[in-house]
């Protein structure tokens, strides 16, 4: 993730906001709980292929205290967040006899959790979390237990070895894990993966400071500054995140007010709005839309109409033609709806330019600019052709509904000259069109006109 997460990564972090002071859900409670017991099970299988022996007390307390302090640093990604423990945890590794590693780690993170939960915060039952968040320590744990080497003791390549198999199992239970409570794709979770990096350069300077440790114990301390430091800017990020996350329910709570305006100042075209949002986020979906486009596309299909409260509603609801001048002020609504979304300001402002553009046609026909092809925005494409889907199959003032086969062939009939060919041709495979077009001849003849102008 990015030092500015994508609109993907910010649902994503809102979301993880939102948990700790919930319960688990079913399918976080199955997962959880079996993670923690394999955890439970292999640090226990550890124990008993290496048993520990006796630690150094008062360094052991100050090494786990440590690790309670690193563990609070925490840096937020999209599915969940990320520590400063390479810090506490090389130092630890030298501090602590290497199998009680696996007791200590997640004891010193259930600890970084009393202050949330003592304000209530965080639900107890999250604390399993913290036990599943510790399978990293098993790849190292089980690479100096199984060879008999004691960390301070150990060569380059161990020490290596030691790393890659922290990184190994941590990055596999995580995905995995990820995979199973969260439906998270792997190509998602790698785009956290930079937290390796960043994990690799703070175990060179723990490795520094554990070094120390044998000739002045007071060494396992030394983390604490450089932990106090990355706090700072840990929290710095987390209220950075927490304004980004505000801002965009701001921009939401915005656009559902401007849709109620709409619906207020004229019931159909509020109705017509959120129909055809429905409908452009079911089609941008179909058509593979990345966060960003498909936050403007439902937003430009909420709000497609928004400029329609400036215009005289006897215009708006006239049952017949519309004259020359009528028709001039209508088509005003796009350029309109613009200029009020972009006085909101933000990603408002490319709201606005799909608003702007939802009338134009792709044989360059339309309306304001006479935009051509591929000049009209993707989201202004799908827009137009979900528009005119659902204006043909509801009533309005000037004209029953169309048939379902008459509507098809409508929009059959205007492929690659009011609708863009593959917008038009996905919609149709949507909406379970039949094959053969329908001749949408008898329902002019009978005097019912198929499109009226878009307006």
């Amino acid at each position: 993730m990015s030092l500015s997460p994508t609109i993907e990564e910010q649902a994503l972090i809102a979301d993880t906001f939102r948990q700790p002071a919930a319960g688990l859900s079913g399918r976080e409670r199955w997962v959880e709980l079996s993670f923690a017991v394999a955890y439970i099970g292999c640090a226990a299988a550890l124990v008993v292929a290496d048993p520990p022996r006796q630690p150094a007390w008062l360094l052991a307390i100050l090494a786990t205290a440590v690790m309670c302090v690193a563990s609070r640093v925490q840096f937020d990604t999209p599915f969940g967040y990320t520590v400063a423990s390479q810090l506490a945890f090389v130092p630890l590794l030298f501090a602590v006899p290497v199998t009680l590693v696996p007791v200590v780690v997640p004891a010193a993170m259930i600890a970084s959790r009393i202050p949330e939960l003592w304000r209530h915060e965080q639900h107890p039952a999250r604390l399993v979390k913290e036990i599943v968040s510790s399978w990293f320590v098993l790849g190292p744990v089980a690479i100096f237990a199984l060879s008999g080497t004691r960390p301070g003791a150990a060569g380059a390549v161990t020490l290596v070895i030691a790393l890659l198999a922290q990184f190994t199992v941590d990055a596999g239970v995580s995905t995995l894990r990820f995979c199973l409570e969260r439906e998270a794709t792997i190509v998602a979770q790698l785009r956290d993966s930079w937290v390796y990096g960043i994990d690799a350069a703070l175990a060179m300077v723990g490795l520094v400071f554990a070094g120390a440790i044998d000739r002045h114990p007071i060494a396992v301390l030394a983390p604490l500054p450089l932990l106090a430091l990355l706090a700072t800017f840990a929290r710095e990020r987390h209220e950075r995140m927490e304004s980004l996350i505000e801002l965009n329910a701001a921009y939401h709570g915005t656009a559902l007010v401007l849709g109620d305006m709409v619906e207020a100042d004229d019931g159909y075209t509020g109705e017509h709005c959120r129909n055809v949002v429905a409908l452009a986020l079911e089609l941008g979906d179909r058509l593979g839309l990345t966060g960003a486009q498909r936050r403007n596309l439902e937003f430009g299909a909420l709000l497609h109409d928004i400029g329609k409260v400036a215009i005289p509603k006897e215009i708006i609801n006239k049952p017949g033609k519309l004259t020359a001048e009528e028709w001039a002020i209508m088509q005003t609504h796009t350029v309109e709806g613009q200029r009020m979304l972009e006085q909101i300001g933000g990603f408002m402002s490319e709201v606005g330019a799909i608003v702007r553009s939802h009338h134009e046609r792709w044989d360059g026909k339309g309306y304001p600019d006479g935009l051509i092809g591929t000049e009209i925005p993707l989201e202004t494409r799908i827009i137009t052709c979900c528009d005119s889907w659902n204006a043909m199959r509801t009533d309005r003032s000037y004209r029953a509904a169309l048939p379902f086969e008459v509507a098809c062939a409508e929009i059959r009939a205007n492929i690659g000259t009011q609708f863009a060919p593959a917008v038009a041709e996905a919609l149709l495979e949507m909406v379970g069109a039949p094959a053969q077009a329908v001749d949408p001849a008898p329902a002019a003849s009978a005097g019912q006109p198929l499109l009226r102008p878009a307006v």
